[in-house]
């Protein structure tokens, strides 16, 4: 999570890890991103996590996860229906099995 100095607001922050998904604070909005719609954020450290930054005021960042997200995907996900291809990968392992 990238602080700002001087007691300026945070314009990103992690609010809460939940064994369901995250909570993100940003642009004075709370928003929740569940590890089924976001299976890239289960099982990585708390700092991973934590480390997100806002660039150019709409576009979240995780450096240590490499993962990029516009706030409008969270904002609006039915414009965004693509999915991981983490997803993709644990269904079809998952049907080679049986």
């Amino acid at each position: 999570m990238k602080a700002l100095k001087h007691g300026r607001d945070i314009s990103v922050s992690v609010e809460n890890i939940t064994p369901f998904g995250i909570w993100i604070f940003a642009k004075e909005k709370e928003y929740f991103l569940s590890y089924k719609d976001y299976p890239y954020f289960k099982e990585q450290t708390l700092n991973a996590i934590q480390n997100v930054q806002l660039l150019h005021g709409y576009h979240l960042f995780w450096p240590d996860l490499d993962v990029d997200l516009e706030i409008d995907n969270l904002e609006n996900p039915e414009k965004y229906p693509l999915k991981s291809k983490i997803i993709k990968k644990r269904l079809s392992s998952l049907s080679a099995r049986r």
